[in-house]
């Protein structure tokens, strides 16, 4: 991972007279991979919409309940709909993380972990990516893998998985090339990998084309495998080394077969007439790979269409799209452009004091001004103040965003984000009231005598409500509507 500092290499742009053009004196490897980090850091830092997510107050509270219980979840503790029912807390290990943080530093403190587990992951890409180029290439591939993935930018597990996932696709790559077997210190990545997020299980997917790419560009089959087979062996016991052992191993398998998962927004494909940041990304892409003649080798070829696939198929994968397909675009853009080997990454002291010095700034800004959790898609904090305390405690309808705030306020929600524990047909009834199915809305009024709703203004349900004998309205905002059913 820790380059040498190889001869510079020979650019094309290079003047006759000898003098440095733009890109050898400001495009330098290392200050584009601390430019990217600081870039990441500060969005995190700053950018409202990392918090406008329902399942970050979920995770705060599952974290919370396990460091009070001393004890890992494994039963629903907070829905009145599922409450007892199995749930395989398989993030657990970075909810405790969230909810010690929050414990101790507030929101502040959790939106500056996340800020620099996000920064030294944005650092680790641009460094990883200035083995094969240099330059104004690797300026526009960074800058073009962060905005693929800023969708993705929310206070949840999946960040912190980030710099895992780039660390071990990055060697895997590394290795396959060097043919040699992927280094052993990957394993321990992998323990921490598994218990932080289900997107571990690409990273053992990956293993099977970097062994294929070693076998077909070395002709070595038998070696290969040895290189390969008992590191993948050694990564699957390492993935199995969590609370949940193969139960935990298979949860995302079981996860992807709900069928109904295309209901939920995050989990739908992503929609292509909007030319949004990652479809432009995409485009430029192809343009400048094919525009460009642009070879890549038939492996590797298979894992970019794959990573396509799944972007495309789900938005929440954008981000291994972001950080995977770089690293696999990186040696045959490097060697269509003819960049060489880059300069080493020896650096004055000066500019690095300067990027300490911003970091340091920002952090403390971050620091010293209070993150203010007002009304928004996620927190409808002034509809939950105007619902009767009389009401309050008992069941509820409300909406999917609005779960994980009910959970953290310790009322019991009819639904929130965790679709593993809902189940595929208790989703697809709950889309039929939000798209206002009247016989879908009643029959669940009934069934759970709920008594109060909160749902946001765009729901289906709340002209149904608004219908009904005995039910009315008590408040309504931007962001929310309490309906109540009248005391008989």
């Amino acid at each position: 991972m820790i380059l040498g500092a190889p001869a510079r290499r020979q650019d094309p742009a290079l003047p006759r007279d000898g003098s440095l053009n733009f890109a050898e004196k400001f495009l330098k490897p290392r200050y584009i991979a601390l430019s990217a980090a600081l870039a990441v850091f500060a969005v995190l830092l700053f950018a409202p919409a990392v918090l406008h997510d329902g399942d970050t107050y979920t995770h705060i509270a599952a974290g919370r309940w396990m460091l009070d219980n001393r004890a890992v979840l494994r039963i629903d503790p907070f829905s009145y709909t599922f409450a007892g029912h199995p749930w395989l807390t398989h993030e657990w290990l970075a909810e405790v993380a969230m909810a010690l943080t929050y414990i101790v530093a507030g929101w502040n403190g959790l939106v500056l972990l996340f800020a620099i587990v996000a920064g030294f992951a944005a650092w680790s890409l641009a460094r990883h990516l200035s083995r094969w180029l240099g330059g104004l290439a690797l300026t526009v591939t960074v800058i073009l893998s962060i905005c693929c993935m800023t969708g993705t930018f929310l206070v949840r597990p999946h960040l912190l998985a980030w710099p895992l996932l780039e660390i071990w696709a990055a060697e895997l790559i590394i290795a396959a090339e060097a043919v040699r077997r992927p280094p052993l210190w990957l394993l321990p990545l992998m323990v921490v990998w598994a218990n932080i997020h289900a997107s571990f299980v690409f990273g053992l997917a990956l293993l099977i084309p970097m062994a294929l790419e070693d076998a077909v560009e070395h002709g070595s089959w038998s070696k290969a495998a040895r290189h390969w087979g008992l590191f993948a062996v050694l990564a699957v016991g390492a993935a199995l080394l969590t609370p949940h052992g193969l139960d935990g191993l298979l949860f995302p398998f079981k996860l992807m077969a709900i069928p109904q998962l295309y209901l939920i927004t995050e989990w739908r494909p992503l929609d292509v007439r909007l030319l949004e940041p990652p479809v432009l990304v995409m485009g430029f892409a192809l343009f400048a790979c094919l525009s460009r003649g642009v070879k890549i080798k038939p492996v590797r070829l298979l894992v970019l269409l794959g990573l396509v696939y799944l972007g495309l198929a789900q938005v929440r994968d954008l981000l291994l799209l972001a950080v995977v397909g770089p690293l696999v675009l990186a040696r045959p853009l490097s060697e269509t452009l003819g960049e060489g080997t880059p300069a080493g990454w020896q650096t004055r002291r000066r500019p690095i004091l300067v990027f300490a010095a911003l970091f340091a700034v920002l952090a403390g800004v971050r620091l010293y001004v209070p993150v203010v959790r007002s009304d928004g898609p996620a927190t409808p904090a002034t509809a939950l103040a105007h619902v009767p305390a009389a009401l309050i405690r008992q069941p509820v309808l409300n909406d999917y965003a609005f779960g994980g705030f009910l959970i953290f306020n310790d009322l019991r929600p009819f639904i929130d984000g965790r679709a593993e524990l809902y189940g595929g047909p208790f989703i697809a009834r709950y889309v039929d009231m939000m798209h206002g199915d009247p016989k879908a809305v009643q029959a669940t009024l009934a069934k759970y005598r709920i008594r109060w709703a909160i749902l946001s203004p765009a729901n289906g349900a709340i002209a149904v409500i608004d219908g009904l004998p005995g039910w009315h309205r008590v408040y309504a905002d931007r962001w929310a509507v309490v309906q109540v059913k009248d005391a008989r």
